[in-house]
């Protein structure tokens, strides 16, 4: 059983920084690839960042140059750095991890981004 635990999200001024982390556990090597998607208000889910096994990384271009993408193999856990952040940035953001053809996705955190 693969169980994905995102933390980090909370209440930050536009301008401000956030960490999220996400741990995996449960059959997860460092070669299955990880990442963050987020759902705003009024909008599908869509993806922010990912990061293979390998460390190589993919951005949305509304992220690029403002979040960072990250991992720690060791402790199967992904990291997303977020700067500059915007309240258009507002929203539940997921992380996921891929097993074969199986996605697994946490519970979601919260962010929200006061103007």
């Amino acid at each position: 059983q693969v169980q994905v635990v995102e933390s980090g999200g909370g209440l930050v001024q536009a301008g401000g920084s956030l960490r999220l982390s996400c741990a995996a556990s449960g059959s997860i090597f460092s070669i299955n690839p990880m990442g963050w998607y987020r759902q705003v208000p009024g909008k599908q889910r869509e993806l922010v960042a990912g990061i293979s096994g390998g460390g190589r990384t993919n951005y949305a271009d509304f992220v690029k140059g403002r979040f960072t993408i990250s991992r720690d193999n060791a402790k199967n856990t992904v990291y997303l750095q977020m700067n500059s952040l915007k309240p258009e940035d507002t929203g539940v953001y997921y992380c996921f991890v891929d097993r074969g053809a199986m996605r697994y996705w946490g519970q979601g955190t919260q962010v929200t981004v006061s103007s």
